[in-house]
């Protein structure tokens, strides 16, 4: 009997999603737009610490809701069986935490968020940098190392083996439920074959943010993803804590949080950014302020809670508008608020995208 040679078995070809030829799409307008740098260098400081409560900084307490505007999904990064939380779905990926079965948005993702906004408006390095794209950053924006010396932006969210002075908590949905949402699977950014990411210098343009829009792409409704999603409206709450800032760090805070009247921006955040997803308003009901020596020592000396520091109504708006002059006379970068303003403003009437861009 002849034996038959077995075949070789054959190695598995990874998947490779549909090729894009940005060349024959660059007409269409893009969902998304950069924000330059600023020309001066970065100022590296040493950072303010966290042995002592400095007596010339503010530290206490935002109380923050965050209001869905287009629909939500910030992944917990598991997927579950769509039986397991009552849906017809085989399989979903979730927004659910804990056993209280409330939405959750991590505060990780809503820290991540909110600093690279305040990174764009300040003259701050960089947080992250990929190692494949490192050598296309200007030298002087690559993240801080040396946490001695640190940029604005890292001094106040942390940098490498330096803790920020602001702690964020989860941000949590005030009711119970949820939406069934379908995200179409989309392309990685491909900087490779166009010249939007890139300047003559062969250097990245800025930072890249997704413009808001008046809600997401419809046609996707029934097809793609299953996703958990925050519906329109939905409310989410949450309290950031905040220790020896300086009065302009808290200023430009409230600038990225959207308090500023004259510039008032909203959150974007969460996956399907590019179809218009991830757009949140904030609103700050009250302010915990521990301005001296004696405030702190009486806060933490007492087991009852002293309402004295909080700030509401009148009061509020006047101490915000305090910070956020402060703020444009010493720390913010104009011509950058206003570059993010023009993508991140809201309301806004600018539709999501069709088609390939």
């Amino acid at each position: 009997m002849t034996n038959i040679p077995k075949p070789k078995p054959r190695k598995p070809v990874p998947y490779q999603p549909p090729f894009r030829d940005d060349s024959t799409v660059s007409s269409t307008p893009k969902p998304y737009q950069f924000v330059s740098f600023p020309h001066e260098r970065p100022r590296l400081q040493h950072p303010a610490g966290h042995d002592k409560f400095d007596k010339n900084r503010l530290h206490g307490t935002l109380f923050l809701s965050l209001i869905v505007k287009t629909s939500l999904h910030v992944s917990t990064g598991i997927a579950v069986p769509g039986n397991d939380i009552a849906t017809r779905v085989p399989l979903i990926k979730t927004m659910v935490q804990g056993v209280d079965k409330h939405l959750t948005i991590q505060g990780s993702s809503l820290k991540g968020c909110i600093r690279s906004v305040y990174e764009a408006i300040t003259n701050s390095t960089l947080a992250v940098v990929t190692s494949k794209y490192g050598d296309k950053i200007p030298s002087e924006r690559l993240p801080c190392r040396n946490k001695q010396e640190l940029c604005t932006a890292s001094q106040v969210f942390g940098a490498l083996n330096w803790q920020g002075l602001i702690e964020f908590n989860d941000a949590k949905c005030e009711s119970i439920g949820f939406n069934i949402g379908f995200m179409p699977s989309l392309y990685r950014p491909r900087p490779e074959p166009g010249s939007a990411y890139f300047n003559t210098r062969k250097k990245v343009n800025g930072r890249k943010f997704y413009y808001h829009t008046v809600c997401t792409i419809e046609k996707f409704q029934n097809q793609g993803i299953p996703v958990q999603l925050a519906a329109r409206e939905y409310t989410f709450t949450t309290q950031l804590q905040f220790k020896n800032l300086k009065p302009e760090e808290l200023g430009t805070l409230f600038i990225v949080l959207g308090q500023d009247s004259n510039c008032p921006i909203a959150l974007k955040i969460g996956g399907g950014k590019p179809i218009g997803m991830g757009t949140m308003i904030v609103e700050l009901s009250q302010t915990k302020i521990l301005q001296n020596i004696d405030d702190l020592r009486s806060h933490y000396s007492n087991y009852t809670p002293n309402n004295n520091y909080l700030l509401t109504g009148e009061a509020l708006q006047r101490f915000i508008k305090t910070q956020i002059k402060t703020a444009y006379s010493r720390l913010v970068q104009v011509p950058q608020l206003q570059q993010v303003a023009e993508v991140l403003r809201y309301p806004t009437d600018r539709e999501p995208p069709e088609g390939m861009y």
